[in-house]
């Protein structure tokens, strides 16, 4: 089968077209003959070796896939085949025309949604209700989402408020962005792409942290004393964000990670079914910004780290 393969970290040409064996499933999994896979940014991390990941080359990229089960392992209900089912692989091998995914982290696609739809907004959107659940907004708190255009930072920002936030300010690099996330739901956004946007910023209950860096540090600076957490979830910059439990002691407030096994196990075994039901029903939407043929991953990772997109990009084999 034809697989897209990262021999060495690098940019995006190092990711190479190859032919590589099909996947057999493992006692748990199922295999699904792809219609799309899901590209993210943290997958161009990954690739360029920005990001820190247990990577063993050549791997072959990719979390997300949907497709028609063709094949099932020990243990899998053999009523799967033949269905289409939307999922994750547990970290790589999506970037093929066939994924193995562990049949508990799969999910059908509901009538009234694409196989595309499904998968442009159901790992983002899981993310994003599962920071909203974890934040346990109590009613009138005034809540940050950076990068509030993202894959995952767009869904913060439309649903902030049905989880309970009062006031949505929402950071964003283009005005096209800015513009996209007042249409998102933010009641104010502010460019991240001056590096002195913290300064800008009100008194925040709540703060959806993506960029990591040094602006962290700054808008920490920012939290209510005392009641004011950070969810930190990613690091856009490239860099960790740059807070210290000296930093946290000083002001009283909490910083949570929302990363790790237990919070992957709940995203996905919880929020991700919850997703797809709220595409289901029109709650939530999904936002494609285009899909490209499989053999070219690689323009797929220029687009993302061009920052220029407002919605996913997938591959399609």
């Amino acid at each position: 089968m034809r697989a897209i393969q990262l021999d060495a970290t690098g940019g995006p040409e190092a990711l190479r077209l190859v032919d590589v064996p099909r996947p057999h499933p493992e006692a748990g999994q199922v295999v699904v003959r792809t219609r799309a896979i899901g590209v993210s940014y943290a997958e161009t991390q990954i690739r360029s070796g920005a990001m820190p990941f247990p990577l063993p080359l050549p791997a072959v990229l990719g979390a997300e896939a949907v497709g028609e089960v063709v094949e099932v392992g020990e243990g899998v209900d053999d009523g799967l085949l033949g269905t289409v089912r939307v999922g994750i692989t547990g970290g790589l091998g999506a970037y093929a025309e066939y994924a193995a995914l562990p049949a508990a982290m799969t999910c059908p696609v509901p009538e009234n949604v694409t196989p595309l739809e499904a998968l442009a907004g159901a790992a983002p959107g899981a993310i994003a209700l599962g920071l909203l659940h974890r934040a346990r907004l109590e009613g009138g708190e005034t809540v940050l989402v950076e990068a509030g255009t993202s894959a995952v930072g767009g869904y913060v920002t439309q649903h902030a408020k049905e989880f309970g936030a009062a006031r949505v300010i929402a950071t964003a690099g283009s005005p096209a962005k800015r513009q996209r996330a007042l249409d998102l739901g933010a009641d104010l956004v502010i460019g991240h792409d001056d590096p002195d946007w913290p300064d800008e910023l009100p008194e925040i209950d709540v703060v959806f942290e993506s960029i990591g860096g040094a602006s962290a540090r700054r808008v920490l600076d920012r939290l209510v004393p005392g009641t004011g957490r950070m969810l930190y979830y990613g690091m856009l910059s490239g860099e960790p964000a740059a807070v210290t439990v000296a930093d946290l002691l000083e002001r009283g407030v909490t910083a949570i990670g929302c990363s790790g096994p237990g919070w992957a196990g709940q995203v996905f075994g919880t929020h991700y079914p919850e997703m797809l039901a709220r595409l289901g029903s029109g709650r939530s939407r999904a936002f494609v910004d285009g899909t490209l043929p499989l053999a070219e991953a690689a323009e797929a990772h220029r687009r993302l780290e061009s920052r220029a997109l407002t919605g996913r990009v997938l591959l399609v084999p």
